[in-house]
């Protein structure tokens, strides 16, 4: 019997209320619609997000109350509206998987994991892919969560930090200075959550084959330790060459190749987006990684759509690293690998 195809939360409400928030206007569209002009959605079910009541309907107090807000994430009208949808669509995903309509759910709008259960963070309202845990955990027991933006996950750890059922991984930039400082290889976790989150900082200038080596070794180890249920995975774009955090030097091809691993150990899979501040190369991104996910190779050439002229001025789905130094000394790499192999020899 051929596995059920994936679901992809959408409806154009709910594209419309993403594309509102300031710091990625329209991205949620643009995302949309390129997946749409490669056919790739008729290989998918599609879900409509549940906004307000049905499965979708979020916990009370999931959202911060204010005063919560800070500089980075203004109270914009509409704000309620839209975190509401985003933490709906996700536990409508999760659900889905709870359900067994499917191996793989899709909320691309999702992924915001700096909020905090009191505080809005790092132009996060809400914490969807906590709510999305949440969820998973009324069937699975063991859920592993995998972070793969340039920003350390810190909302998701900290709410899972004191448990041994979810166990966190987060590859992420750590430098001085850089949002949120946290997440160094010697955060652990806490109480019975000690060595349940696992941190792997690494430095500006990575690119596809260094990281996947990292992240493939990381996610060895963590299989064979925490045996998972379930995973859910976040894919913020702003690793990917030519975003304006001007960090990590990666293309879709080496998170496709993340993406791959993970999918092979064949487990429910909720996949969230995040990070993506250049909107086009986001797009790009997740169209690729959603022709991943189908097992799907998509043509170079970007197909005529509404958002096409955003894609000049070589129109392909393709991104070209920069030509930057890679800052990650092998010897540090393996020192950090050591470590957390150490660390998981703990979990039981």
């Amino acid at each position: 019997m051929a596995a059920a195809p994936p679901v992809y939360v959408y409806s154009p409400e709910y594209v419309a209320l993403c594309d509102s928030l300031c710091k990625v206007p329209k991205r949620a569209s643009m995302v949309h619609s390129l997946i749409e002009a490669y056919s790739l959605l008729d290989q998918m079910t599609q879900a409509k997000s549940g906004l307000h009541g049905g499965d979708g309907e979020l916990p009370h107090g999931c959202l911060p109350t204010a005063p919560a807000e800070g500089y980075d994430c203004p109270a914009t009208e509409g704000i309620f509206e839209y975190a509401a949808a985003v933490g709906g669509a996700t536990i409508t995903a999760a659900q889905c998987l709870l359900d067994g309509k499917c191996k793989v759910a899709i909320n691309w709008p999702g992924g915001w994991h700096h909020a905090k259960k009191d505080e809005a963070s790092g132009f996060c309202y809400l914490n969807d892919a906590v709510l999305g845990i949440l969820r998973l955990r009324q069937k699975f027991d063991r859920v592993l969560y995998i972070d793969l933006d340039l920003h350390h996950g810190d909302g998701v750890e900290d709410a899972f930090s004191f448990t041994s059922k979810v166990m966190t991984v987060s590859l992420h930039k750590f430098s001085p200075g850089f949002f949120p400082g946290t997440g160094d290889v010697t955060d652990v976790g806490l109480g019975k959550g000690r060595y349940y989150s696992v941190n792997v900082p690494i430095q500006d200038g990575i690119q596809d084959e260094k990281y996947y080596q990292i992240c493939e070794t990381v996610l060895k180890e963590v299989y064979a330790a925490f045996n998972p249920d379930a995973v859910v995975l976040q894919l913020g774009a702003d690793t990917i060459a030519g975003d304006p955090m001007c960090s990590f030097n990666m293309t879709p091809e080496g998170v496709g190749k993340c993406l791959k691993y993970v999918l092979q150990w064949e487990l429910a899979t909720l996949i969230l987006g995040g990070g993506g501040y250049n909107l086009a190369n986001t797009a790009r991104c997740w169209t690729y990684l959603t022709g991943v996910i189908l097992g799907r190779t998509l043509c170079s050439e970007i197909p005529d759509h509404e958002f096409f002229t955003e894609y000049g001025p070589d129109y392909v789905l393709e991104i070209t690293p920069s030509c930057r130094p890679d800052r990650n000394e092998p010897q540090r790499i393996q020192e950090i690998l050591n470590s957390i192999k150490g660390n998981l020899k703990h979990v039981v």
